[in-house]
């Protein structure tokens, strides 16, 4: 069967039996084995677009790989085709215009690198191993988006593979419906196989870091970081994280293993702005740990990336919230005195800025005006552990539902479905992007994602 694709594909086809087999299917989530027919590790658009028709004609399941890190784990997939996109690093920076061309293969450390030489940025995902092109589609938050918006906020038009083959452009200009959906929608509607993003003057120096405080004080933490971030420029950048203290230097000893409260915050300014806009977070308690200082923003980058090591197995469930009330506050952190494995983690990150700012119905990403949301992370190492971890999480999400908005995070979601997605959008933006959907993969061959499903024909207008 692979020979049937070669005869027309530039790059490499891997099947069961290779050498480099095994290490290829594997993502970042350790729960997810899956076994493909084959890999197509793609060398530009013409082996996409080669892949794509050999899936379809076949009637074979088609996987998107870009970073892996996909949770629910639909970058790999039993029996199909898996397109590869991660051969495919090319970037090409035009100062002048202020903007970047990037292929859908380039994770956000690569792009940092590039860009931060000549001084220049997007947001970018919060761990420097995350793949360009999923983080993009699905909304794409990092620490730089209350002043420079999401990623998506940022895209100023990509390149796809749609399901017939076809290479087309989407923008506000051409295919501005297409454009609409790309943004936020997921891998629904093609292979996106370049994006091109709006830089900002950034780095290469800004002043950032992690604080640490015991966990018995996460209650006075998350509120006074409510407060803070209340009044707080666009330039703050932040998050809390409930987390188990690591056995790292930097912490002191009678700490380490134990829960604690962890607060990362930037500002994406002038550094002597920022020591004094930051001054009263990092007095607070004070904190036991504050290593805000001066740092390349690239650093910055990469400073949760031991936290969450690739090969773990992953639960994930992602939250808005319209404010971080002292119930929500109280829920997360009974749930984080209990945390079965040490590698899990509570996130919450504080919203408004130019996120608020964009229009609810911008993109196909919504909630526009939630003052937080939260990432829910069960990680663990060992499969006989998976139960308790599964169930760890699940009771946290019934405890915070009540305080939620009901929109899920779609790139968060481990248990997905066509209710949950459809409520992750809200009806209305469910239903224009099914249409979308309709216009453009009508048989629904990229359904290997958070799935939107073609509206009838009836309900889409000519």
């Amino acid at each position: 069967m692979a020979s049937a694709l070669e005869a027309r594909f530039g790059g490499e086809v891997v099947t069961p039996g290779e050498p480099s087999y095994d290490p290829l299917r594997r993502i970042f989530n350790g729960m997810i084995d899956r076994h493909p027919a084959l890999i197509a590790r793609c060398s530009g658009p013409a082996d996409v677009a080669a892949a794509v028709g050999f899936a379809r004609e076949r009637g074979l399941p088609l996987a998107v790989r870009g970073g892996g890190h996909g949770v629910a784990g639909h970058s790999v997939c039993d029996g199909g085709v898996v397109i590869d996109l991660r051969p495919m690093k090319g970037v090409r920076i035009d100062p002048e215009r202020r903007a970047v061309q990037v292929q859908a293969g380039l994770t956000w450390g690569e792009l940092d690198r590039e860009t931060q030489a000549l001084g220049l940025a997007v947001t970018g995902g919060r761990m420097s191993t995350t793949g360009v092109a999923g983080f993009t589609l699905g909304s794409g938050s990092g620490w730089l988006e209350r002043k420079l918006g999401l990623a998506a906020d940022n895209l100023l038009s990509a390149d796809v593979v749609l399901a017939d083959g076809q290479l087309v452009t989407a923008s506000e200009d051409e295919r501005p419906d297409l454009f609409w959906g790309l943004r936020g929608g997921g891998g629904n509607f093609g292979v996106v196989t370049s994006f091109e993003f709006r830089l900002h003057e950034i780095g290469p120096t800004l002043l950032g870091g992690m604080m640490i405080h015991p966990g018995p004080r996460a209650p006075e933490v998350l509120a006074f970081f409510r407060d803070f971030m209340s009044t707080a420029p666009d330039e703050v950048g932040a998050g809390v994280a409930l987390i188990t203290a690591p056995p790292e230097p930097f912490v002191p000893e009678p700490a380490r293993g134990k829960p604690a409260v962890g607060v990362i915050a930037c500002y994406g300014g002038p550094v002597e702005d920022g020591e004094e806009v930051l001054r009263p977070l990092r007095a607070f308690g004070p904190p036991a740990v504050d290593m805000v200082a001066p740092m390349p923003y690239a650093e910055l980058q990469r400073l949760i990336d031991p936290s969450a090591p690739a090969g773990m197995r992953n639960w994930w469930g992602g939250e808005f919230h319209d404010e971080l009330s002292d119930p929500l506050i109280g829920a997360l952190c009974e749930a984080h005195s209990r945390a079965p494995s040490p590698l899990s983690q509570i996130l919450i990150f504080p919203g408004g800025g130019a996120i608020a700012r964009a229009g609810e119905d911008a993109t196909a990403f919504g909630q526009r005006r939630a003052a937080f949301n939260t990432h829910l992370i069960a990680m663990w190492a060992d499969p006989a552990d998976d139960e308790r971890n599964i169930a760890w999480l699940r009771e946290l999400q019934a405890a915070t539902a009540p305080h939620a908005t009901g929109r899920a995070y779609p790139n968060f979601l481990t248990e997905g479905g066509e209710e949950r997605v459809r409520a992750a959008y809200g009806p209305a933006k469910y239903e224009r992007l099914a249409g979308i959907k309709r216009r453009y993969d009508p048989d629904n061959l990229f359904r290997l994602n958070q799935n939107i499903r073609p509206a009838a024909a009836e309900a889409v207008p000519a």
